[in-house]
């Protein structure tokens, strides 16, 4: 069985649907008697739509900026995300609450901000802001680390 595994992984690296350092840990757990595979599930299978953990972070926190161009998308498409795999990957699961609650508490920022004339200007600010930390957090998430964004209040635990 495992010279089986082996060479699957062997030509999964071959054709280049796994880099060097994937086929490397995978065939350390074959060898190591860490990996159990029972026949109907694939043998390398990612479960974040196919994507690296970090890829998916980092799309899951650039995608608040799809609402820039469509009102609420921004808001939909990570959630939608978070949600698909919360239960499948804990660093998903982390990232999406801190997406969520940076989400509700700048969306409260703003209101509080356009409610008063002088709070326009400022509110224009509070977007700027939004948008610089919304990259941060992709490159942090992208590099694998989970990134807090500042003066979120923590709704979603």
């Amino acid at each position: 069985m495992k010279y089986e595994d082996l060479k699957i992984l062997d030509e999964l690296r071959e054709k280049g649907s796994i880099t060097e350092e994937e086929f490397q840990r995978e065939k350390a757990k074959i060898l190591n008697g860490h990996y159990n595979r029972t026949d109907d599930e694939s043998v390398f299978k990612k479960p974040l739509f196919d994507l690296e953990e970090n890829t998916y972070l980092m799309l899951m926190h650039l995608s608040q900026l799809a609402g820039l161009m469509v009102p609420l998308i921004g808001f939909i498409i990570p959630v939608v995300l978070w949600l698909a795999n919360k239960d499948v990957n804990e660093k998903v699961n982390e990232n999406g609450r801190n997406i969520l609650n940076f989400i509700i508490s700048y969306t409260i920022y703003a209101v509080i901000l356009c409610i008063t004339i002088i709070g326009i200007p400022l509110a224009m600010i509070l977007g700027i802001i939004y948008v610089i930390f919304v990259i941060i957090a992709s490159i942090k998430a992208n590099n694998g680390v989970s990134w807090k964004y500042p003066m979120s209040i923590e709704f979603i635990k």
